[in-house]
């Protein structure tokens, strides 16, 4: 288009007798390729701000879909932390679960344990009490025949001296 208004500067006109006035055209021309050449610097210049701006868009584009991955996969990291902190909770759960098992048998064992040494002891004082009371009956019985065993020597020192 640029040889265009070169075209309108050099464009010359036949002459007749009752035309126009050359002055005047040759003015209009002028006038005309200015603003030909105005006009085509203000749509260099708008094609370059639409250049620009058609960049600036691609490039917000492209960082909102980078922000939108982003957060679609923060949003995924968090799903799966949450399913990984509810996993391990559980895990952790159950685990406490079978330690209480496992202590709770053990508090039972251990209770069944001092019930048989209770009842093992009770065993043993009644044996204990069964041999001490034969063993004083025993004692006792030794002493009421010594008894016995004096009152005969008695009896017999009582016979001696009546005898004589």
């Amino acid at each position: 288009m640029e040889t265009g208004s070169t075209d309108l500067q050099h464009k010359s006109f036949r002459r007749r007798l009752m035309g126009y006035d050359p002055r005047e055209v040759d003015l209009f021309m002028q006038q005309t390729t200015e603003d030909i050449q105005r006009l085509k610097a203000g749509n260099a210049e708008l094609q370059r701000e639409i250049q620009e701006r058609d960049k600036e868009l691609r490039e917000f584009r492209e960082r909102e879909k980078t922000i939108r991955n982003v957060l679609v996969n923060a949003q995924k990291t968090v799903e799966q932390m949450k399913l990984n902190a509810e996993k391990e909770a559980k895990l952790i759960i159950a685990e406490a679960e079978m330690k209480a098992e496992k202590i709770s048998q053990s508090a039972h064992q251990r209770l069944a344990q001092l019930h048989g040494d209770i009842a093992e002891l009770k065993s043993y004082r009644v044996q204990l009490e069964t041999r001490l009371r034969a063993t004083i009956q025993s004692y006792q019985q030794l002493l009421d025949m010594e008894k016995d065993d004096e009152k005969e020597d008695e009896i017999e020192k009582k016979v001696k001296y009546l005898n004589r």
